[in-house]
């Protein structure tokens, strides 16, 4: 639903009422991913999609039932039929599953302090009851980062649980399903949750004033990072070499990083090329719980750094974590190239993709998404 927040949250200033439809469950080859939302106010007024043209139209008539007809949440699937390829379904060959329920914006305040928060960019949370109990189905819980939640699923327990679970996914960065519950002690209703999430942009930070550099800050920003440059000559970290990047910094790179935020989203790529820059930087990266530790090389200077960081007391399950040579085989030549090489990495490491072309594969073209991290479930 995070998708469609700004008229969301104008139609919550009229008080007007709309009927929501999201997302809940992916299989197979479907277009958008879970979270995505369409809503459809009281007056006919359509935003959002759930995917990408196939269904809308039945989706949309969907909308405006619940909408005339008040009620409780209604669940629906959406699939390709072999039987006619026109009917209404999914043509890519996936299945959807998607929740359709009636928002009265007086009603559910606590959902217009999760839209306000997006639109501040101030990471929050909500968790959605997809499955459950019909006096549950539909409900929310606002999930701040750091202030105390807003709404309840009926109990203390079972509200402490889905928050723990929520902030985890939230310091991960990940839209994703949960199953809590069914627990005699503590939670005795088993409910299933979407937990949606709005987190600041991730970091890239880059080591390096140079051309490389450059053209890396750029593909960073488009594919949505807040990017640093950091590199300890003045001369050359300039905001007109960079106009890119976000920030500026001139300072050594292993202080720099020791002193900056950094957290599992973070990518840290490393082109100084120059070992007693180097050396001090990845012993540091190396060590902290980043998403992505890369530096730039020849296979031979990689060979000669990875023998220094040996030296410099970085484990061997440490130096698995360094990507080097930096970047995915493209044959890049050009700094953009190059750019493109690297970034193709950071996307297929944070996503557990091969880095093979898709029609080399057999298997699903979107897997289920990858367990959380230790440091990211961490309460």
């Amino acid at each position: 639903m995070l998708n469609i927040a700004d008229t969301l949250h104008q139609w919550y200033g009229r008080a007007r009422p709309f009927a929501l439809a999201t997302v809940t469950q992916v299989s197979g080859s479907a277009p958008l991913p879970v979270g995505t939302a369409l809503a459809v106010d009281i007056e006919g007024t359509a935003v959002g999609n759930v995917s990408g043209g196939c269904v809308e139209a039945a989706v949309y008539e969907l909308c405006r039932h619940v909408l005339a007809q008040g009620g409780p949440p209604a669940r629906t699937r959406f699939g390709y039929s072999d039987d006619d390829a026109f009917a209404v379904g999914l043509t890519c060959g996936g299945e959807i599953e998607v929740l359709v329920q009636r928002v009265e914006p007086a009603a559910e305040t606590h959902l217009a302090a999760t839209l306000e928060a997006v639109l501040a960019d101030r990471s929050c949370a909500v968790a959605h009851v997809v499955d459950g109990p019909d006096h549950l189905l539909g409900r929310t819980l606002h999930v701040p980062a750091d202030e105390p939640h807003d709404g309840t699923l009926g109990g203390a327990d079972e509200d402490k649980t889905v928050v723990a679970h929520a902030r985890a996914l939230l310091r991960a960065g990940r839209t994703a399903r949960i199953e809590v519950g069914g627990e005699a002690d503590t939670c005795p209703t088993r409910l299933t949750l979407l937990v949606h999430t709005h987190a600041h942009r991730p970091r890239m930070l880059i080591f390096g004033a140079v051309d490389f550099a450059a053209a890396l800050s750029q593909a960073g920003r488009f594919l949505g990072y807040q990017v640093t440059v950091c590199d300890a000559r003045p001369v050359f970290a300039t905001p007109a070499r960079f106009p890119h990047a976000d920030e500026i910094v001139t300072a050594w790179p292993h202080r720099y990083l020791a002193d900056t935020e950094t957290d599992a989203r973070t990518a840290v790529c490393v082109l100084t090329h120059d070992a007693k820059f180097d050396i001090p930087l990845l012993r540091l990266a190396l060590a902290l719980p980043v998403g992505y530790v890369g530096a730039m090389g020849s296979r031979r200077t990689h060979g000669q750094r990875v023998g220094l960081l040996r030296e410099a007391g970085v484990s061997e399950e440490q130096l698995a974590r360094l990507h080097s040579p930096i970047g995915l085989d493209l044959g890049a030549r050009t700094p953009e190239e190059t750019a493109v090489s690297i970034t193709a990495e950071i996307i297929a490491h944070t996503n557990h993709g091969t880095g093979l072309p898709l029609s080399h594969g057999t298997g699903r073209i979107h897997p289920p998404a990858h367990p959380l991290p230790d440091y990211a479930t961490a309460p």
